[in-house]
């Protein structure tokens, strides 16, 4: 939700955003309630938006009505934006960080998978956000768009061929979040053969006739996770 102006007005206005990830039938009626609720505590107007995100490509309705045989109370109307029906490359041209995280969740076809994630990435270089934000928005357009082995191969040579400014940033981006995967995996890897190792050590402790009391002593851990350990 956000307060603000429309453009040559002194009032201020409400726009409120509603992500629908789901198909729901009712959900114009929460719409209208959410509506109503915003209303009657600001007493200003509103503009609701709501945002389906989800893969069906269906008409979403975008009415709420209550009306009876002799004549119609209420229709209320909101403005849908269906993600799935716009197409990718209509938003590719708008660099925000907004057109960037809901890239992923456009319409595109399987074909289409490495030009997206090329234009995605010359995206995140040309916006110049800080390390932590890029990684958020790579990690929730890779949620949605996820490339084989084969296809992020192709990937690298695409933008290696790129004869635009962005070409070795683009391809610094792509390195520098490889190493990065590489190097949590191998950290992940170390840390689970640590654990193993640990889980090890306590059974053969048990086994030998240890208390759990004894063996928590030894290895500089709580009871419970002995207990925890040993139930595993």
């Amino acid at each position: 939700m956000v307060e603000t102006k429309l453009k040559g007005e002194d009032g201020l206005i409400i726009v409120h955003v509603e992500n629908q990830s789901s198909v729901q039938s009712s959900f114009p009626e929460r719409m209208f309630v959410y509506f109503s609720r915003l209303f009657e505590k600001y007493r200003i107007r509103i503009v609701p938006i709501a945002v389906f995100s989800h893969d069906a490509l269906r008409d979403e309705p975008s009415v709420f009505s209550i009306e009876f045989p002799f004549g119609e109370v209420l229709q209320f109307r909101f403005f849908p934006v269906e993600l799935r029906k716009k197409h990718w490359r209509d938003s590719i041209r708008h660099d925000n960080p907004i057109a960037a995280a809901l890239l992923g969740k456009m319409g595109y076809t399987e074909s289409e998978k490495v030009e997206l994630k090329k234009e995605f990435l010359r995206m995140l270089v040309r916006l110049e956000l800080d390390e932590a934000r890029q990684r958020l928005l790579l990690g929730f357009f890779e949620t949605y768009v996820k490339l084989s082995e084969e296809e992020e191969q192709q990937l690298q040579r695409e933008v290696k061929a790129m004869e635009t400014k962005e070409k070795e940033n683009v391809l610094g981006l792509i390195i520098s979040y490889e190493q990065k995967g590489r190097k949590e995996g191998l950290e992940e890897g170390m840390e689970r053969g640590i654990q193993q190792g640990m889980k090890q050590l306590i059974r053969n402790m048990e086994r030998k006739g240890m208390t759990v009391e004894d063996i928590a002593r030894l290895v500089d851990l709580l009871e419970e996770d002995v207990r925890g350990l040993l139930e595993e």
